[in-house]
């Protein structure tokens, strides 16, 4: 089976987003599966097996309809798989019309679109005159039941893929008839797993940070960028420190390139924070890692304690979370509107409230002090990373979208 992957986030790009979209097309072609991606330039790939990576796009824009509809044709596989963020297609509405196009020139071939998330799609900002005439004469042409920010998106595509329950409810709010066609699939670990038995990665991971045996090491996974809550977690290891001489901090990941300049500035606010604060000597950052080395989860087997403090709270579509269940470490994460009943409170992780120091240095010195809570916390979280964030199931449940078209009737006529 020919499948092809559309990302405009691949290797070598620093993204959640492009670290995912590798791991999920490995996968496919482990299966057996004749994968292909369809990029930007300059995303080469990594020369994995099975997998042919073309970076022939430029921009993602109105004029390279024709080059998107000529590759359609000339890849003809048997089944389409979007991975979507306005973001990654610099907001441009052109791609939010994919199925569409799609199905004109390969009719009756699945199209999946998987929402990186539901928000700031396609018009997070006040599009430029040719845009906005483009895209209203593109949803004339598309017919009715097109969306402003998602384009037919929703309309047209065969299934749409969502990666936390608060995701599907944005996107169902929006268009109700996706409903019978949406399934929530959280991604899986972004990264690979040591195959080196635990203690022995552990000691590896420390000696690679430069940690001391008897350090009680705490951790932040994940890249580094607003709205992940690191002053909370630099301001909570503060007060950690006054009480705790043994206690290290570790950051493992460095800047996104998806907004590589709000990225760099929120890196240069944190160092310069940290040192502010008084516990640069005690702090650890390793900067980027290779998605598919084993570094990051040296690092991560190397943590006593995992802090995911997370302004709107955690959810399943997390995967910096899914990398640290994968490890079975007990995390601290904070809770949200829309955290996912998965999540329970002292039996898989542990939650406090976002943005408060006080509250996250109290639950993290309660980890310290507790063995059998942190061990309670090991079981709950390796259980739920088998049961909702393992590749094996992701891999089973997105391929199985691949075999069915949607079970509804066909979208209304171009006019």
């Amino acid at each position: 089976m020919k499948i092809l992957v559309i990302s405009a986030a691949y290797p070598p790009m620093h993204a959640g987003e492009s670290a995912n979209a590798h791991h999920l097309c490995t996968r496919l072609a482990q299966r057996g599966l004749d994968v292909h991606v369809l990029t930007s330039i300059g995303n080469s790939g990594a020369d994995d097996a099975g997998v042919t990576v073309h970076p022939v796009m430029e921009r993602w824009s109105w004029r390279e309809v024709p080059r998107l509809r000529r590759f359609l044709a000339q890849c003809a596989p048997d089944a389409i798989l979007l991975m979507y963020l306005g973001g990654m297609y610099q907001y441009h509405p052109m791609m939010t019309f994919a199925p569409t196009l799609a199905r004109q020139v390969l009719p009756g071939v699945p199209f999946v679109t998987r929402y990186e998330s539901p928000f700031a799609g396609a018009a997070p900002i006040a599009p430029g005159l040719t845009t906005r005439i483009l895209r209203r004469a593109a949803a004339w042409a598309a017919g009715s039941g097109v969306s402003y920010n998602s384009g037919t998106l929703l309309r047209d595509s065969d299934h749409v893929i969502v990666l936390c329950e608060g995701h599907r409810i944005v996107l169902v709010e929006d268009t109700p008839s996706v409903h019978d066609r949406i399934v929530v699939i959280p991604p899986a670990p972004n990264v690979r797993v040591s195959s080196e038995p635990a203690a022995h990665a552990r000691v590896q991971g420390r000696a690679k940070l430069g940690v001391d045996p008897d350090d009680f090491v705490i951790a932040f996974f994940g890249y580094v960028y607003p709205k992940k809550g690191i002053e909370t977690l630099l301001e909570a290891f503060q007060r950690i420190r006054r009480a705790r001489t043994n206690a290290r901090l570790v950051f493992i990941g460095g800047t996104i390139d998806l907004d590589a300049e709000v990225s760099g500035r929120y890196w240069d606010a944190m160092q310069q924070l940290c040192t502010e604060l008084g516990v640069a000597d005690r702090t650890v950052w390793t900067g980027a890692f290779k998605s598919d080395g084993e570094d990051a989860s040296l690092y991560l087997r190397a943590a006593d304690v995992c802090v995911l403090p997370l302004h709107a709270g955690v959810q399943l579509n997390n995967s910096s979370f899914s990398a640290m269940a994968a490890h079975g470490v007990p995390i601290v994460t904070t809770r949200g509107a829309f955290t996912d009943q998965a999540f329970v409170d002292g039996d898989n992780v542990l939650l406090c409230e976002p943005r408060d120091a006080a509250a996250l240095a109290l639950a993290i010195d309660r980890l310290i002090d507790d063995v059998s809570l942190r061990q309670r916390l090991q079981q709950g979280v390796s259980q739920l990373a088998h049961d909702w964030l393992s590749w094996d199931e992701a891999i089973a449940r997105t391929t199985a979208l691949f075999r069915t078209r949607r079970p509804t009737s066909p979208a209304p006529a171009a006019r």
